[in-house]
């Protein structure tokens, strides 16, 4: 029969990040509770979908968690609504006291709450994950490669695999991460400091925007062990377990290109600015595409909207060089892009009207680039 107290707001921080990992709307109704498991030095949320599961530490030498334990157990509670009561208690801390058939009475300032809890048999064991010879990243790093790459991976579950980001260590120490949907690419490219045994897995890029959520910058260090059917971050306090997708992703190596016509350097917020203006019109039109005009001494952008209106806007650079070019695109693509890209200035290099350009920094030409597929206009 469990029992302790905690400090509330350390707790619902704690709950809200394991809810992450919760679908309220879960073909298995179990999965829509929070599991809770208390030993006599800490305390243990679980969460799971089925692609996702963490299980998230609280342990009592931890000064701010006031967590004092009086009896140990497990119990599932219903994960929204344990987490709302929680969240509306009035007191800084709150007692939790199981009693018969799976109750549990929550006490805090003058409110006593009775809730209806469940056996915890009735849950599904987790897949364990063999921690031995970790990969050990820089969190903010590994958010950073995320943010770089994620937005490229695709939506739609007609080809699972491209809704995943392929990352691959070869040589123990060249790391290489990249998403496609198959109309636009990013890939970022990095030599790790601590070696690894080599991977070539590919994680759902859901799942990755979940870590980055869960994972918070006070997180320096995660260690990352496979699988053959799943991938474990980990932290101090954190497991973070999400199931790897199956199949061989395409070798999008071969879309780089090594040479091109035309090269213009842009000051990145300036041409994310003016995407997104042109963005608003071309969202009204059927094709919603923005045409970029590139001659000797004038770049401008231009869209055509019958229904709503129409831009034209002269682009400032900061360099360009090569050959005369029209392309038309897909505005979003490029403000995504854009956005991702930490640098003050964006190199953009042109091959021909009907071949896909790519981006890189100003700053930095070989570790982070992108791709974009143009349109074909009559």
């Amino acid at each position: 029969m469990i029992q302790f107290s905690i400090n509330r707001t350390l707790f619902i921080q704690a709950l809200n990040a394991t809810k992450r990992a919760i679908s309220p709307k879960n073909a298995i109704p179990i999965l829509s509770t929070i599991k809770i498991d208390v030993s006599p030095s800490e305390l243990t949320l679980t969460g799971s979908n089925g692609q996702i599961s963490i299980e998230n530490t609280i342990p009592s030498s931890n000064e701010n968690a006031g967590l004092l334990i009086t009896s140990t157990g497990s119990i599932l509670l219903e994960a929204s609504f344990f987490i709302n009561i929680v969240s509306s208690l009035p007191d800084v801390s709150l007692e939790f006291k199981e009693i018969d058939q799976h109750q549990v009475v929550l006490t805090s300032g003058k409110s006593e709450i009775t809730l209806k809890g469940k056996d915890v048999e009735q849950y599904p064991r987790l897949q364990e994950v063999l921690t031995e010879n970790p990969l050990i990243l820089n969190t903010k790093l590994l958010k950073n490669i995320i943010a770089e790459t994620a937005f490229a991976a695709s939506l739609q579950e007609s080809r699972p695999i491209l809704t995943g980001i392929h990352i691959v260590l070869s040589n123990h120490k060249d790391f290489k991460a990249v998403a496609t949907d198959s109309h636009r690419m990013s890939q970022r490219l990095l030599t790790l400091d601590n070696t690894s045994t080599d991977f070539d897995v590919v994680i759902p890029s859901k799942s990755l925007r979940e870590f980055s959520a869960v994972f918070t910058d006070d997180i320096e260090i995660v260690e990352v062990f496979f699988s053959p059917s799943q991938i474990l971050f980990r932290s101090d306090h954190i497991s973070f377990y999400t199931r790897l997708l199956e199949g061989n992703y395409p070798d999008t190596d071969r879309l780089l290109m090594s040479q091109f016509e035309t090269e213009v350097v842009f000051n990145t917020q300036s041409l994310r600015h003016a995407m997104e203006r042109a963005f608003l019109i071309s969202n009204a039109t059927q094709n919603g595409t923005v045409k970029l005009e590139i001659t000797q001494n004038h770049i401008s952008a231009h869209v055509n909207s019958p229904e709503v209106g129409k831009v034209n806007e002269d682009l400032d650079i900061v360099s360009q060089s090569g050959s005369d070019l029209t392309i038309s695109f897909n505005p979003t693509y490029l403000i995504e892009s854009l956005k991702a890209i930490k640098s003050e200035t964006v190199k953009i290099h042109f091959l021909s009207p009907v071949r896909p350009f790519t981006l890189t920094p100003g700053d930095d030409e070989e570790s982070f680039i992108q791709l974009i597929t143009p349109v074909r206009t009559n």
